[in-house]
């Protein structure tokens, strides 16, 4: 199954991956929410959203490389928790940080546009 996203193909195993990114910054959330695992619910949701996102996680790379889908789920995991950490912790990001974090965001775009898949 695919679908036809901003003028290309996104197939399921695609979608697998960016749930498992998701799922990835859930979990780092939950983690911190947790308080040092201190917090029953919220240790409890990051062990199910490790789980989750590491399950997703191998159903997309049984069809995408390695060297294709763990930076992309790395990426996707590490920018949506900076911009989890900015929104909901009131993190402080310096400009200069936010130039590299855009240049993140290309490098992922770059990797899936370049990747053949």
């Amino acid at each position: 199954m695919s679908f036809l996203f901003l003028g290309g193909i996104i197939t399921m195993t695609w979608i697998y991956l960016i749930i498992a990114g998701l799922l990835e910054v859930c979990w780092s959330t939950t983690m911190k929410l947790s308080n040092g695992f201190t917090n029953l619910v919220f240790s409890i949701s990051t062990v199910v959203g490790m789980v989750l996102s590491f399950g997703f996680l191998a159903l997309a790379i049984k069809h995408l490389p390695l060297s294709i889908s763990y930076p992309i789920w790395t990426g996707i995991g590490a920018v949506g928790s900076i911009i989890v950490g900015v929104v909901l912790f009131k993190d402080q990001i310096s400009p200069i940080t936010w130039v590299f974090i855009v240049m993140l965001v290309v490098g992922i775009i770059g990797i899936k546009v370049t990747s053949g898949h």
